[in-house]
């Protein structure tokens, strides 16, 4: 070998073949570059082993074993890629053995299996495939609901629209009786007054004729419905001291149909002392309102967080007692006290009186405390607990300061939702048969 710039590789040449320069260059070649060594475009590697006849040698392909030419010594691994038979020149044998395959045109049914199935998209079980083939009426339960399908606010409209019910249709059934409820609880805060307003709100807006009697001289119930109660104005305690009949105190609530309230002024904060010495000082309220000439389906009593004696002519003119509790401690080690107060009217006033509901109010799910409260309450007072439960909602408080209820303050509210699904609970069960008379 000679260094004249070339080079003799036997390998791709022959022993007999033209030198090849160093400063060869075609596409993919780099000096130093390691591996099979790529053949220029225009070369033919089948040339130079054509046997004796002229008939061209097919390529030389590597048994499992060797990987490697016969004629190699320490020689680079077959490569059939490498083998390109020219167009003049072309190996029938190996045009045969190496023809790619066309491939076939997928039908319409073979692309839509084959397409990809999103990683979100729910998957038929068996069962419901099997029910559909049964049945092709049937509708899996993997089905979207109208509830899931439609958009936050569109349900929230959805609510509202319920809640109100513009028609004025009656759609809670009515009581054959005026039902007399009064809510009590001496434990303070925990929704007496917010309980009492947005339930009569919603059973009046769905065609219950209801009246409130706010019996709590802080006259929180006058305020939630828009009712005056400053001094001067006619109230209760007009009725509990001086007889005054209870058509001549209840006043009409703005913007709510078939609801009225008697509103409580602060002179009701000395109606406990002035009441000792009034003859049958404990059922003066009940006379009061068996005197109504009107016919009420619901009487609601707001009661003040006392034991007195307001609490306790509630009690006597009441035929029901409805309990919010709380989700706390405090509201649970209260509720002994006033079952036991309600047991002795019961036994020497009013043998009719009777706990009818329990109302869980302020419940906090994320809370260990609030469903422990909830399943004691449950277990202890059974089917008198509502299944529906108040939730914490901002809308709630917000709702006084406007003079409004929640009802109709934010009727698409979670918790003008609560108290809605409470009233319905109320009325159904208050009702031997649905009684669907207008007033």
């Amino acid at each position: 070998m000679h260094d004249d710039s070339r080079y003799d590789d036997p390998r791709v040449t022959g022993p007999t073949s033209d030198p090849v320069s160093r400063e060869t260059d075609y596409p993919s070649w780099s000096p130093g570059a390691s591996g099979p060594s790529p053949q220029p475009a225009d070369s033919d590697p089948l040339e130079s082993r054509d046997d004796p006849t002229g008939q061209p040698a097919g390529p030389e392909i590597p048994g499992p074993t060797t990987g490697r030419r016969p004629s190699e010594g320490l020689s680079r691994p077959v490569n059939v890629a490498d083998v390109r038979p020219t167009s003049g020149r072309r190996n029938t044998a190996a045009a045969v053995r190496f023809e790619p395959a066309v491939p076939h045109q997928p039908t319409a049914a073979a692309a839509r299996d084959a397409a990809p199935v999103p990683g979100n998209a729910p998957v038929a079980s068996a069962e419901s495939l099997a029910a559909v083939v049964a049945d092709p009426t049937y509708v899996s339960r993997e089905t979207p609901t109208r509830e899931e399908d439609d958009p936050p606010l569109a349900m929230e409209a959805m609510r509202a629209v319920q809640i109100l019910n513009p028609s004025g249709e009656v759609t809670m059934p009515r009581p054959d009786r005026t039902r007399v409820m009064c809510v009590a609880n001496q434990k303070g805060g925990v929704g007496k007054t917010t309980t009492t307003v947005n339930l009569a709100v919603a059973l009046a807006l769905h065609g219950n004729r209801v009246l409130v009697v706010d019996l709590d001289p802080q006259g929180n119930a006058s305020t939630g419905l828009n009712v005056p109660h400053h001094t001067g104005i006619p109230d209760v305690y007009d009725c509990l001291i001086n007889s005054v009949p209870l058509s001549e105190v209840a006043q009409a609530v703005e913007g709510i149909p078939n609801l009225w309230c008697v509103p409580a002024t602060i002179d009701l904060a000395g109606a406990e002392i002035e009441l000792v010495s009034v003859v049958a000082r404990e059922s003066r309220l009940d006379r009061a309102i068996t005197a109504y000439p009107g016919q009420f389906d619901y009487v609601f009593i707001d009661c003040p967080p006392s034991l007195g004696l307001l609490t306790v002519n509630a009690l006597v003119a009441a035929q029901e007692v409805l309990i919010p509790i709380q989700c706390e401690y405090y509201a649970l080690e209260g509720l002994n006290q006033l079952i036991n107060n309600i047991n002795l009217v019961r036994q020497h006033l009013n043998p009719q009186l009777d706990v009818s509901t329990i109302l869980l109010t302020m419940y906090d799910r994320r809370t260990r405390l609030a469903d422990a409260v909830e399943q004691d309450v449950r277990n202890h007072f059974g089917d008198k607990v509502l299944q529906a439960v108040i939730p914490r909602n901002v809308r709630v408080s917000e709702a006084p300061s406007y003079g409004q209820s929640v009802m109709t303050y934010d009727p698409g509210s979670r918790g003008a939702t609560s108290y809605f699904e409470a009233a319905q609970e109320i009325a159904e069960r208050g009702v031997k048969e649905p009684v669907g008379r207008n007033a």
